[in-house]
């Protein structure tokens, strides 16, 4: 796979977010009698009621935010101190590990799948690709919320490295360290605030945080903001992944799409 050169421009990339909104039908509103349904419902549906709440929640959630509004930044004033460490916070992986002690030097990030020019990104490169840092609140499933600044490269601008996508992609799935895996559709991908983030309050992203690099895809709950990102695959299809549901959480019983 060939490796992305600090001295490319954002202008060269041939995939722009309004392309590949519009290609997906999702340019200024969802249709929900539209015949591409992956906007407003999960990959694969539950049965019964907690299926149809799974694809009514989608539905109405998407239609509200079917122009891509951003979710609300906050000032640096009111950035939580001690951002909680939730989950996992140090992977038993050998190679995490090895990575790791070498401050991350030799980590590198596939991006393959339906891609046109599949790359693999070492953690400089991300850093020499357009930036956005924002101030979000992270909202828990659990019940906790917390302020904190993130600064990365959009997901987009790194599918744009890739060459842009084919016309059969629908998904991304992402593997972390420690055998986490999640997937998201495009709609949330383009999104402007959804960012693989390599610094947190003005630093480099900390060990308990998902260092080097974690997801920040906002506008979801937190169990979607993977940490220790391994590698990143476009799909047609989350099946083959895990139990087919589309990510490890909804594996084991959680909502696939947790917008919050």
């Amino acid at each position: 796979m060939s490796k992305i050169s600090k001295h490319e421009k954002p202008e060269e990339f041939t995939l722009t977010r309004r392309k590949l909104i519009s290609r997906f039908g999702a340019l200024g509103g969802i249709l929900l009698t539209g015949c591409d349904t992956q906007f407003y419902k999960p990959p694969i549906s539950r049965g019964g009621l907690i299926g149809m709440a799974d694809t009514l929640t989608m539905a109405s959630q998407r239609m509200l935010m079917s122009n891509q509004q951003l979710v609300q930044e906050h000032d640096v004033s009111e950035i939580t101190e001690n951002f909680p460490v939730w989950n996992q916070s140090d992977p038993d992986d050998e190679e995490y590990q090895r990575l790791k002690a070498g401050n991350y030097v030799d980590w590198r990030l596939p991006i393959t799948g339906l891609v046109n020019n599949p790359i693999s990104l070492s953690l400089e490169d991300l850093k020499h690709m357009p930036k956005r840092t924002q101030t979000t609140m992270h909202i828990c499933e659990q019940g906790w919320s917390a302020i904190a600044q993130w600064t990365g490269a959009p997901l987009l601008s790194v599918l744009q490295a890739a060459g842009g996508i084919k016309p059969e992609a629908k998904y991304i799935m992402i593997d972390a360290y420690g055998g986490w895996y999640e997937g998201y559709d495009m709609f949330d991908v383009v999104h402007p605030q959804t960012i693989l983030a390599y610094g947190m309050n003005g630093k480099d992203l900390p060990l308990g945080n998902g260092a080097p690099v974690r997801l920040r895809v906002e506008r979801h709950c937190g169990y979607k903001q993977l940490k220790f990102i391994k590698s990143i695959q476009v799909v047609s299809s989350v099946e083959g992944f895990g139990r087919g549901t589309g990510g490890l959480n909804s594996d084991f019983g959680f909502h696939w799409y947790a917008g919050a």
